[in-house]
C-alpha cells in the first residue's frame, strides 16, 4: 500500500508544462496565460495487433496522418508552460482555481499513463507527504479513491475524444511539423488569439466539417541515423536548424549529432 497526503509545499506548481484538454485550453487562455501545442509522431506503417496494449493506447490518443510516403500517428498535447509560480497559485500555497483546476492537477501524484507506476521518488513531494495516513495506491494494486480512478478514466477518455478534433485544430492553425516520439517534441506558440479562435471553432463545431487537411507533416530530428533513415523512406524531414516557421522551437531529448 502506498500512502499520500498533500502537504501544500507548492512544488508541484511551480516550473511546469501542464497538460491540458481542449476545453480546459479554452479556459486558462481566457484567463489571459498562455497556451502551446507541443507536437510528436510516431512511425505507423501497419496496425499493431489490439493485444498490443501500449500501442492501443498510444493510437487512441493520436491521429493519422502522412509524412512523404510514411503514415505515422501524431500527438498533439496541449500545454501550459510557464517558468516559477503557476499563474494561479496564491501566496499563502493554495490554488486559485481549485473548483475548476485541470485534470492533471486533480490527479497529481497519480499517473493517467497505465504503463507508467506511480514512482514516490520521482515526484516533486517531500517525503513527509508519503509518510502520511490516506491510501493512493490499495495492496492490490489499484488506486484506493474511488474519484481519483474515476478522474483518471475521465481524463483518458477526454484525451481520446480531443484526439479526433486535434486534426482540425492544427489545420486551422496552420501546424504540421512533429519530433519524433522519444527523440524530442516541436513546440508550437501561436498567439493567445489565433489558438483561442482555432479552439472555439473547433469545439464549436464551426469548422468545414473536415477532420482537417491532408498536408504532409514534416518530421523533425537532430539525431544523424535518424534523419538518414527518413530520408530513406521518404519521410518528409528537416532538422531544427531547417525550421523556417516562426513560433517553432525543437526540443530535443539528445545532444545534436547532424553533420
Amino acid at each position: 500500500m502506498v500512502r499520500f497526503d498533500c502537504t501544500m509545499c507548492g512544488r508541484c506548481c511551480h516550473g511546469l508544462r501542464l497538460p491540458l484538454s481542449l476545453a480546459e485550453a479554452v479556459g486558462w487562455l481566457r484567463d489571459g496565460h498562455e497556451v502551446q501545442l507541443f507536437c510528436e509522431a510516431i512511425p505507423w506503417p501497419s496496425e499493431p495487433s489490439d493485444d498490443n496494449l501500449p500501442a492501443m493506447h498510444k493510437r487512441r490518443r493520436s491521429f493519422e496522418a502522412m509524412s512523404g510516403s510514411l503514415p505515422i500517428r501524431v500527438i498533439v498535447t496541449l500545454m501550459a508552460s510557464f517558468d516559477g509560480p503557476c499563474p494561479n497559485l496564491l501566496p499563502d500555497k493554495r490554488c486559485g482555481i481549485y473548483d475548476r483546476r485541470p485534470a492533471t492537477c486533480r490527479i497529481y501524484p497519480a499517473e493517467v499513463n497505465p504503463f507508467i507506476a506511480l514512482d514516490p521518488r520521482a515526484k516533486l513531494c517531500p517525503p513527509e507527504a508519503w509518510e502520511g495516513e490516506t491510501p493512493i495506491i490499495a495492496d492490490d494494486g489499484r488506486w484506493a479513491n474511488a474519484d481519483l480512478a474515476s478522474t483518471i478514466v475521465c481524463s483518458r477518455d477526454a484525451d481520446a475524444y480531443d484526439a479526433a478534433l486535434k486534426p482540425q485544430l492544427c489545420a486551422m492553425l496552420g501546424c504540421a511539423t512533429a519530433a519524433l516520439s522519444n527523440e524530442g517534441m516541436v513546440i508550437h506558440s501561436p498567439s493567445r488569439e489565433a489558438l483561442l479562435a482555432a479552439l472555439n471553432a473547433t469545439l464549436g463545431g464551426d469548422g468545414d466539417g473536415s477532420p482537417g487537411d491532408d498536408r504532409s507533416w514534416q518530421l523533425v530530428t537532430n539525431r544523424q541515423p535518424t534523419y538518414d533513415a527518413l530520408v530513406e523512406i521518404g519521410a518528409s524531414h528537416v532538422a531544427p536548424a531547417g525550421m523556417a516557421i516562426a513560433g517553432l522551437d525543437y526540443l530535443g531529448y539528445f545532444a545534436t549529432d547532424l553533420v
